[in-house]
């Protein structure tokens, strides 16, 4: 583990949590309000019941804060119906509550790979709240049916009861996908579910070549991921997209854009997740050419994606390096409030002009806020939410998500430089990652590890290919600190 075992790195997670303003403990009114909740809380008057519905989970090997469902039925007309189920948390989270006002200050739960701070108490989040199997729970469920050529019409979104008929894998279900291995155990252990994971196979299919058609950016990122053992640290390794990461992010954006267009019908505001044209596309056209490619002058999403495709087809050893580059340059996501009046921002990324988050409330905030709007409209009843709230709520979301990352990044480079701690003088692979007022920043390909370019730095851009010699490394700030020592072609 280097020359820093001595490192008490959940002691470091938990100062940094509240160096960027996080309260990392839940305050005894939070714990009392959530002893006090009764294990089964089932009132069914008004929901649909669909637990007989073949539904299934597929998240993490250790998540056991499971916020939604998927579920498919193939229609006569060869169109796919999406069912998404999310978990109802605002039902045991009121408005205004401790829990609320907790959840509210945090924003998010914070994943350092040391140590996780979920934004709700574990009985919560790991349980009453979370979709685990051989449970009923009480659901918003949002319906879309996806066409031959990947349109989405819009359905309708209503509380329910559902069960979770199978608690799936990424790793297992993605690679049995891929062709890479057999049935995972679990699908075969359940009547119908392979079937059904060819449905909703296809139907994430049909969602991702008709969002890339219209210029979603094909990006190909992880970020990567501490492995502990003991309470030491073994190794960081990429956590690597597969087809089962793609099936449900697929449906979680074409969730969000029902939910979206939802609210936006029924004339209700709500929070919209931005990405605004990139403040960097001059750098992002640099980028393109240094590969021989010609970008627009002006922003274009579709003439990227178009780039990005050739690029992924051409080399896709080193794709992963160009996303992150196009990714720092894109710039941060943020939360906006939006009214019916006004016109929507939208994702560049995405390329879609109107984008909420609201299908992980038990690990994002807004998300319980978009619950909130929703059921009020079911329920025709007043927003919960004034106009300057929603504008207070999208500003400080903003504010936590930055934070958030911050954290995660501090804490991945404090594990990277305990894991790196006797290997000064070495050198790597690496590539240039940032060049700001701040200093010039570089990651290390294995480990993946990213540091600042305090030698060498001069004249290097994001994206440049490097040599790297590791200098120094210090836990305690999370440093590592690196020499450019030749620039690859």
């Amino acid at each position: 583990m280097g020359n820093h075992e001595s490192i008490d790195l959940n002691a470091l997670a938990v100062a940094e949590m509240k160096q960027q303003g996080f309260e990392p403990a839940f305050p005894p009114p939070v714990m009392k309000e959530i002893g006090n909740l009764p294990e089964t809380i089932l009132d069914q008057k008004g929901l649909t019941d669909l637990r007989a519905l073949l539904w299934s989970s597929i998240d993490n090997v250790d998540s056991q804060d499971l916020d939604q469902l998927e579920y498919c039925e193939q229609l006569s007309n060869g169109h796919i119906l999406v069912r998404v189920a999310i978990s109802d948390v605002d039902l045991l989270v009121p408005q205004n509550s401790a829990t609320d006002r907790h959840a509210a200050h945090n924003g998010t739960s914070v994943y350092t790979g040391v140590e996780t701070f979920p934004m709700l108490p574990d009985r919560l989040a790991k349980g009453l709240t979370s979709l685990l199997p051989e449970k009923d729970h009480r659901v918003v469920v949002i319906e879309y049916t996806i066409l031959d050529d990947g349109v989405i019409k819009h359905g309708g979104i209503y509380p329910a009861l559902a069960r979770n008929h199978a608690k799936l894998v990424y790793e297992d279900v993605g690679s049995w996908l891929e062709g890479l291995s057999p049935l995972p155990e679990m699908v075969n252990n359940v009547p119908l579910l392979e079937e059904q994971l060819h449905l909703q196979y296809e139907a994430a299919l049909r969602l991702r070549t008709y969002r890339m058609d219209r210029g979603a950016l094909d990006l190909e990122t992880s970020e990567p991921q501490v492995i502990m053992e003991a309470g030491e640290i073994r190794d960081i390794i990429e956590q690597k997209e597969n087809a089962a990461r793609r099936l449900i992010e697929e449906f979680m954006i074409a969730a969000n854009v029902t939910i979206a267009k939802y609210l936006d019908s029924a004339g209700r505001p709500m929070i919209e997740r931005v990405v605004r044209v990139p403040k960097y596309w001059d750098a992002i056209v640099e980028t393109a050419a240094s590969f021989g490619e010609k970008l627009p002058i002006q922003p274009d999403p579709k003439a990227l994606s178009e780039f990005l495709t050739r690029r992924k087809e051409a080399d896709p050893g080193h794709f992963q390096d160009l996303s992150l580059t196009i990714v720092k340059l894109l710039g941060a996501a943020e939360y906006l409030p939006l009214y019916p009046e006004e016109v929507p921002f939208g994702h560049f990324g995405l390329a879609i002009p109107d984008y909420t988050h609201g299908t992980a409330p038990n690990r994002r905030y807004v998300d319980i806020i978009i619950q909130r709007l929703i059921k009020a409209t079911i329920r025709e009843e007043k927003n919960p939410y004034t106009r300057e709230e929603l504008v207070e709520r999208s500003k400080w979301l903003t504010d936590r998500d930055k934070a958030a990352k911050k954290v995660e990044r501090f804490m991945r480079k404090a594990a990277a430089a305990v894991l790196l701690g006797d290997r000064t003088g070495e050198t790597f692979e690496g590539f240039v990652t940032g060049v700001t007022r701040h200093g010039t920043f570089a990651r290390i390909i294995d480990p993946p590890a990213e540091g600042k370019v305090v030698q060498g730095e001069k004249g290097l851009r994001v994206g440049n290919k490097v040599v790297l010699r590791l200098l120094k490394t210090d836990p305690y700030q999370g440093y590592i600190d690196l020499a450019c020592i030749k620039k690859r072609a």
